[in-house]
């Protein structure tokens, strides 16, 4: 007797189209805000830091989801391009603070629009109604699986 092997089809599943996606939206704002010199992953530092004062690294970690070793590494490199400096406590060494350089602030708008324009390429096909509705279903999927972390990846 034959052996029936049924497997589901992978384009059936909802989350074949979303990785499909999300994988083409992403590698293409890679692309963008390298050719700016920064990471997404950096992107998503500095544009946390953008809105904020002097912000622990803690409380980045906190924001993003990403442990306080990738926060460490991620300001490492952004120090290094000078988009953010460093501050430590005169009372307490072990506390320190992250803030925007000027370079920093002004390259945030740059980065900012290059993600609308990259929302607009790959989501013009969508009314504003739908591109809504597809943002309210992500956010419920967001929220009822309790996802915390930002993706940088």
């Amino acid at each position: 007797m034959p052996l029936t092997n049924t497997a589901s089809d992978l384009r059936a599943h909802l989350g074949f189209w979303l990785r499909f996606v999300s994988n083409h939206v992403s590698h293409a704002f890679a692309r963008k805000v390298e050719s700016l010199g920064v990471t997404v992953a950096e992107w998503v530092i500095l544009r946390e830091l953008h809105d904020r004062d002097a912000t622990a690294p803690s409380d980045l970690a906190t924001l993003t989801g990403l442990t306080r070793g990738a926060i460490s590494k991620l300001a490492d490199r952004l120090l290094a391009k000078k988009l953010l400096t460093r501050t430590y406590s005169t009372d307490d060494r072990r506390y320190q603070s992250l803030t925007l350089t000027a370079a920093g602030s002004r390259l945030v708008p740059q980065l900012a629009k290059l993600a609308d324009a990259n929302d607009a390429e790959f989501f013009a096909n969508l009314t504003a109604r739908e591109r809504e509705t597809l943002r309210t279903t992500l956010k419920k999927l967001v929220d009822a699986n309790r996802l915390t972390s930002v993706p940088v990846d």
